[in-house]
Formats: structure tokens, C-alpha cells, sequence
């Protein structure tokens, strides 16, 4: 879902929010998709395409007419997954959990009240599903987004649930916000959460939320399995395993330090 510039973020917004459709298609796009799914008028839309274009944000295919996001977009990308994502400090944690319980794990953070899955490891089974390294997902009716929305301050809480769509994906789906407020009291009482088939069929999954010390919410871990093979019962016994992961993570990510220049004499 693209984000929408505000009134107050001028040009600068309005061109990083067109840089944020077309990152949003997943595939080459062209100028007339984006036209009629942006409320920028001809004239200025190509304006904003061609100045991203030239500061290589995005790149155009002349023998096809398409737009994708461009390579300094993706030295940008890595470079924010490195010094602003939890994934490198926790990529051992991640391995060490995953060998251990043989399913599937996510490592994920909020943004703009959504979930960005940051890192992945798969199921020695490895089954097809929504999530991926990378990909935005719904806070609302996922395990990790649950546990991040009830760890947030009331005022952010707020302002994240008048963000949802309330999009009903399965029967099992919460589908309002005093109904998910219930559910957000019951994740703080108990330390995890549960996804219930609520994002996809078949799917459930235990999380964790990764925490400072002071109880600041910095992302969320997960155990993802199938119907098929686990119940919630298995999964509420790997809760203590979970848990204690997510505390390594959470410990090691406020402990990081970016490297400080040598010094000279």
C-alpha cells in the first residue's frame, strides 16, 4: 500500500509517494497505471517520474515503456536494512530458533502501522504463504503485527488502529477495533500472541514482541506453521523459547552501537 503525502511534506512527499506506487505494483508499470491511480495531474506525475528517473530512483525502459524502482534505490534499501532493521543483529538468533523448532520464523517491525517483514527463515517443510523479507503486511490480523500494536504507547495505538482496513481475509479475521483492543489486552497479559487463520487459511502462528528494557517496542518474532501439522496447543509450548529469543534480540539490538571513526593523534 503506497503511502500518501500530507499537505505539509511539499514536493518532496508528493515525489516520494509517486516513488512509492510504483514500488507498490511488484512488476514494471507504466505511465498510464499510474495515472489513473495517483491524484497527480499529467503534466505533474511526469514531472516527478522524470526527476526521480534522473536521480536513478527509478529506472525507465524506453522498448517497453515501464517504470521500476531504481539501483540507487536498492544501495539506499540495503543500506537502511543494515544500520536501521533489526535483521543483521539478529540473524543468528534467527538461524539458532529455526533449526531448533524446524518451522518457519519472522522477524518484523512496524511501519506507518503496518508490519515490514524484515527477515525469514523457512520450515524444514518450507510451506507457500503470504510473508517475505520485504514485503508489507497487515498489523491488524497478523501474530507479529498484533504483538507490536499492543506494546504501543495509547496514542500511537490510536492513531495505528484508525490506520487499519479492516480488510476480513479469513471468517476468523478481527474485523474492528474494540474487538481487536480485547485481543491487544490479552496479548500484554500473557507476554505472546496468536495469528488464528486470521491473515491466511491454514496458517497460525505464535509471536513475541522484541522489547527494550524500558518496554519500547522495537519489532516482533514469530513461529509460523500449517493446520496440517500443529495445533495452537504446540505452538503456546514453544512460547518460552520464543520469548527468550526475542529478549536476546531486544538485548542485543539496545546494547548495538554504531562503530565509532578511529581516532587520531
Amino acid at each position: 500500500m503506497a503511502q500518501t503525502a500530507r499537505p505539509g511534506d511539499g514536493t518532496v512527499g508528493k515525489a516520494l509517494e509517486v516513488l512509492d506506487h510504483v514500488a507498490s505494483y511488484g512488476r514494471p508499470v507504466r505511465f498510464g497505471e499510474l495515472l489513473q491511480d495517483t491524484p497527480f495531474p499529467k503534466a505533474t506525475l511526469y514531472r516527478f517520474l522524470q526527476t526521480l528517473t534522473h536521480q536513478r530512483m527509478l529506472a525507465f525502459d524506453p522498448d517497453r515503456g515501464t517504470y521500476v524502482p531504481g539501483l540507487r534505490l536498492v544501495r539506499l534499501a540495503h543500506t537502511a536494512w543494515a544500520q536501521s532493521s533489526l535483521a543483521p543483529i539478529a540473524r543468528l538468533h534467527l538461524d539458532q530458533l529455526s533449526a531448533s523448532v524446524g518451522e518457519t520464523v519472522h522477524l518484523a517491525q512496524f511501519d506507518h502501522a503496518q508490519v515490514l517483514y524484515v527477515d525469514k527463515r523457512n520450515a524444514r517443510q518450507p510451506v507457500e504463504m503470504f510473508s517475505q523479507a520485504g514485503k508489507i503486511g497487515p498489523a491488524y490480523c497478523t501474530g507479529v503485527g498484533k504483538v507490536m500494536l499492543a506494546h504501543l504507547p495509547p496514542a500511537d495505538l490510536a492513531r495505528a488502529l484508525d490506520l487499519q482496513s479492516w480488510h476480513r481475509f479469513t471468517p476468523q479475521t478481527l474485523c474492528d477495533a474494540d474487538s481487536l483492543r480485547a485481543e491487544l489486552q490479552a496479548i500484554r497479559a500473557r507476554g505472546f500472541g496468536y495469528d488464528r487463520e486470521e491473515h491466511e487459511p491454514g496458517i497460525l502462528c505464535i509471536a513475541a514482541p522484541v522489547l527494550t528494557r524500558a518496554g519500547r517496542i522495537l519489532g516482533a518474532l514469530s513461529i509460523t506453521t500449517t493446520t496440517a501439522r500443529s495445533d495452537l496447543d504446540q505452538l503456546a509450548r514453544r512460547a518460552p523459547q520464543l520469548q527468550a529469543t526475542a529478549r536476546a534480540i531486544g538485548d542485543e539490538a539496545e546494547a548495538w552501537a554504531f562503530p565509532q571513526p578511529p581516532t587520531t593523534d
